[in-house]
């Protein structure tokens, strides 16, 4: 009775709207406001400019490299890529990413009918979050956020993101009680938690008893919890990444993990993420949607000859180690010299900055401003903290893996001499 109220109400008021012209009313809710942010806008539009430093966009290019070297060496692909096959992935290149991911960051093995691969891990949440919520139904997410969950589940889906509102005064810490409230602060039907780790904007690594407590918590809620562990290989600092995979025996049916080889394998273009659930009934209902989200085959192909590579696996993961590590020493740097705060990080391919000082005033106008007049004084784009839903104006999230070390580190020097003016 909840969805067809809920629906019935949504078509009356579509059809007295007449600013529809001749799409639907969906279709006009896209045209006229695109779920695309406009720092992400803004970034396309000047891509190809030779002076633009993009450090917006979460891409790792500090490991191009020895990726396109490992694709290179591919075996020919056999004819079977030409044609259908599982929607939700190839068995064998499954159970590929089983053996991958239990050596590499689950701390154990899930059998590869319980894993579903999809174009991407913003197709995974998508489909997954179709077969969690109904339209009108409510999921928490604690924030500073990654700006993209609102666009992968509320677009298509018609979800309601609550935010989880942390607070810089003790590090952003995300605590039973702020979930406990905004859960009682919700005015939808709250059905799932989404927990990024590592966290994103954040850089920072969840410990075992923050997961327990996650864990808990929802259990006392009867909610799903989605792990989002896309970052799970790119950590470089003194906590180690722990998986809930292995916090828990068995995620039973409301723990599910999602990881993609956008982040750690810098191979965003390539389209691949990944769901891991003991959930059969989801899994199911996400295999009835697969067929609008499919992998090629050549790319499970050339991917799974990758990851089955031990020695080139182990020496990739020790690589990418040091390779964050040393230009987030070199970024850090820059920033301390060019008198920009920042807050201290130790995975993933960003940190936060905190301009809160150089604002006219605490307002997410005033964070606007100072966006717009850094990208327009500087040609250097950065991710307002609005973008990343942060509840206190004057935070900017800096990838400093999206570009080579010249461009990035003179991307710092400009936006350290446009504040200081």
């Amino acid at each position: 009775m909840y969805c067809a109220r809920h629906h019935a109400d949504r078509i009356i008021s579509c059809r007295m709207d007449p600013s529809s012209g001749t799409l639907s009313c969906r279709g006009a809710r896209l045209a006229n406001q695109s779920p695309i942010a406009e720092y992400v806008l803004e970034h396309l539009a000047r891509a190809d400019q030779n002076d633009y430093v993009g450090l917006c966009i979460a891409e790792n290019k500090l490991m191009s490299d020895l990726v396109l070297a490992r694709l290179a060496t591919a075996a020919p692909a056999p004819e079977s890529v030409l044609g259908y096959d599982a929607m939700v992935g190839a068995a064998g290149f499954r159970e590929q990413l089983s053996r991958f991911m239990e050596r590499t960051f689950l701390g154990r093995q899930f059998p590869s009918e319980q894993i579903a691969v999809l174009n991407g891990a913003g197709s995974v949440l998508e489909d997954m979050f179709y077969a969690l919520a109904d339209p009108g139904d409510a999921v928490l997410v604690p924030t500073p956020s990654y700006a993209g969950f609102w666009a992968d589940l509320e677009t298509r889906d018609e979800l309601r993101i609550v935010p989880v509102d942390c607070a810089s005064a003790d590090g952003f810490r995300l605590t039973p009680d702020r979930l406990s409230a905004a859960l009682a602060a919700s005015e939808h039907r709250v059905r799932v938690l989404l927990f990024t780790n590592p966290d994103n904007p954040l850089g920072k690594v969840a410990t075992s008893a923050e997961l327990e407590a996650v864990l808990q918590w929802a259990a006392g809620h009867d909610l799903h919890v989605v792990f989002d562990e896309i970052y799970a290989l790119s950590v470089f600092g003194d906590t180690p990444f722990t998986s809930v995979a292995s916090v828990r025996d068995s995620l039973g049916d409301r723990v599910h993990i999602v990881w993609a080889f956008s982040k750690d394998f810098g191979a965003s273009g390539l389209r691949c993420g990944v769901l891991i659930s003991e959930n059969q009934q989801l899994l199911d209902a996400v295999n009835g949607l697969a067929y609008w989200s499919v992998v090629s085959g050549h790319t499970q192909w050339l991917l799974g000859q990758m990851i089955a590579d031990d020695a080139f696996v182990e020496y990739y993961c020790m690589e990418l180690r040091s390779r964050l590590g040393v230009r987030y020493r070199e970024v850090t740097a820059a920033l301390a010299a060019a008198g920009i705060t920042y807050l201290e990080a130790g995975a993933a391919i960003f940190l936060l900055c905190d301009l809160r000082e150089f604002l006219e005033e605490p307002t997410w106008e005033a964070e606007a401003s100072l966006w717009r007049r850094l990208l327009e004084d500087t040609n250097v784009n950065i991710t307002p903290g609005a973008a990343c839903r942060i509840a206190e104006p004057g935070f900017f999230r800096l990838c400093y893996a999206a570009g080579p070390r010249e461009a990035v580190l003179a991307g710092v020097v400009r936006l350290g001499e446009a504040l200081s003016r």
